[in-house]
């Protein structure tokens, strides 16, 4: 996240407006993979901030093969979101309000493996059975989803 770390050199924990790109992917039993976070210690989608000259879909794409290690084949916008309902504060006292494109795939390839310095490990939940920290940017669009998409 080069761009924002440079922004933040000028102004300090401020809050800046993020755009970002996040995945909802599902393995063939339905099961949403989460991805449990360095920096807040909570279960969270696998995502990331924009870089310039990026597509919101590369952020996506780019974000999810290097915090897992999985391909994307196909991905469908599920929806934008943004507001205060994200509003972040980052452990670290940095300050964002998020805009998120957020993904759904289930057409993927590769070898789960965990990115070391952001993630902690990676686990496959059931929509009805999700842990109970999920990360605050991330817990409305898994409601939203879940109120929208009970089934793929």
């Amino acid at each position: 996240m080069g761009y924002i770390k440079n922004l933040r050199k000028l102004v300090g924990s401020r809050p800046l407006i993020m755009a970002g790109a996040n995945v909802l992917l599902f393995d063939e039993m339905n099961r949403l993979l989460l991805q449990l976070r360095k920096d807040n210690h909570c279960w969270g989608l696998t995502g990331g901030g924009l870089e310039p000259g990026e597509t919101l879909e590369q952020v996506a794409i780019r974000e999810l093969y290097e915090e897992t290690g999985l391909r994307v084949r196909k991905l469908k916008l599920f929806d934008i979101f943004s507001g205060h309902d994200f509003y972040y504060q980052y452990p670290h006292g940095d300050e964002v309000y998020n805009v998120i494109a957020s993904y759904i795939c289930t057409d993927y390839e590769g070898t789960l493996k965990a990115e070391a310095s952001e993630v902690l490990d990676l686990q496959f939940y059931d929509l009805n059975d999700l842990p109970t920290q999920i990360s605050p940017p991330d817990l409305p669009i898994i409601r939203a989803f879940i109120s929208q998409y009970r089934i793929i």
